[in-house]
């Protein structure tokens, strides 16, 4: 879908303090602080010339900084590849001179492994998700989103598919193998593919390590690689007054189904239908995510699963609501789809059933609401309830 895409505003509230504003390459980070404080200071750490420039001196930026009027924005994007300006940042915040700084990153391992403290608290930690459906009004359609996801750097051009698997080459290049967080690039490629294998599934590290045939250790690495880089996640057993005896394993997925399907390889065993569910399921997770996180009141986001297999693909809980949620690839609604939200409900009679399907009509069946799921994600909006 090609789309003359000019920059909008986000969802994202905005912390009036200093903060973090981490996210995968390519989510609007830099578009956004632009969007919103044209007049800001800007230090892009992508370029080399200021990366030199502040890992040679990190006291220049307590030069420039000191040299601005209160209340001026000071953006330093990518700030993970100077971490020794954070002690500089944190010694300008401690002056009490109204600066605001948001500080951008695609990762926060680097910091991690230096040691460097994320400002003792001083700076919020927030993350910027791809777009929501509601954030693109009309222009978003439920079959582009599930074609080519909607990581916002993907709009505007003529060939998305062929932008997102670039996207991978340069996050891997730039982000894998320049910041040396793998020894050998080209296992990690492949463990990357077998992980697409595991999108919207139970996440069975003993498996990817046989497929991979690398050790159980490294993929827990690995993995942790990819949470740290903000491309991945999991979504833990929903676990609370459980009547009955439960999965341990968690689900995962990449952070964009976009994203993802540029990632899978073909397989002959691949069915359609199946593959396209794996794709819808990640699209609603990643919306569920972006909504759990955007909203200023605390909620948790599990799936539930017995030991039987029973399973109910999103559990969304706070002080908003308590929602069960299935996702079916489906334009027809059998009773047989609703018995995981039936069984849910009945150990959790508090909680709303809601079934998402390809369907049109939004109905109630089993005490259950059944909606189509286009219409779901784009009512879907953060600070109020499902």
């Amino acid at each position: 879908m090609n789309m003359q895409f000019q920059p909008v505003d986000r969802v994202f509230e905005e912390p009036e303090t200093s903060y973090f504003l981490f996210g995968p390459r390519g989510t609007g980070k830099s578009t956004l602080a632009a969007f919103r404080h044209p007049g800001a200071l800007l230090i892009d750490l992508r370029l080399a010339r200021d990366r030199l420039r502040f890992s040679a001196d990190p006291d220049l930026l307590k030069e420039l900084v000191e040299a601005q009027p209160d209340g001026t924005v000071i953006v330093i994007d990518e700030i993970q590849k100077v971490p020794n300006l954070l002690s500089v940042v944190h010694l300008l915040i401690e002056e009490k001179r109204r600066w605001k700084f948001i500080l951008t990153g695609s990762s926060a391992r680097k910091l991690k492994q230096e040691g460097v403290d994320l400002l003792g608290g001083r700076a919020l930690r927030k993350v910027l998700h791809p777009f929501m459906a509601i954030e693109i009004a009309d222009r978003f359609t439920l079959d582009d989103a599930l074609a080519f996801g909607l990581l916002p750097l993907r709009f505007s051009v003529e060939k998305p598919l062929e932008t997102l698997e670039s996207y991978i080459s340069l996050y891997l290049e730039e982000e894998i193998k320049v910041e040396g967080l793998v020894r050998n690039i080209e296992p990690f490629i492949r463990f990357l593919q077998t992980m697409s294998f595991s999108h919207a599934s139970i996440l069975n590290v003993s498996n990817i390590s046989r497929e991979c045939h690398v050790k159980r250790t490294t993929v827990d690495s690995w993995i942790s690689i990819l949470e740290d880089m903000l491309i991945s996640y999991q979504i833990q057993v929903f676990t609370n007054r459980a009547k009955r005896e439960l999965s341990v394993h968690p689900k995962f997925y990449f952070f964009d189904c976009g994203v993802f399907r540029a990632l899978r390889p073909f397989s002959l065993n691949d069915q359609k239908s199946e593959l396209d569910g794996h794709v819808l399921e990640g699209l609603v997770a990643q919306h569920l995510v972006a909504w759990k996180d955007y909203t200023n009141a605390k909620h948790t986001l599990n799936f539930w699963r017995t030991r039987s297999g029973v399973e109910v693909d999103f559990i969304l809980f706070g002080p908003l609501g308590f929602w069960a949620i299935e996702v079916k690839n489906s334009k027809t609604i059998s009773l047989d789809d609703l018995k995981p939200l039936e069984a849910f409900m009945e150990d959790y009679p508090e909680a709303k059933g809601i079934f998402l399907y390809r369907g049109q009509e939004r109905l109630y069946k089993k005490n259950i609401l059944c909606m189509p799921v286009e219409a779901f994600l784009t009512s879907l909006t953060p600070n109020k309830s499902l």
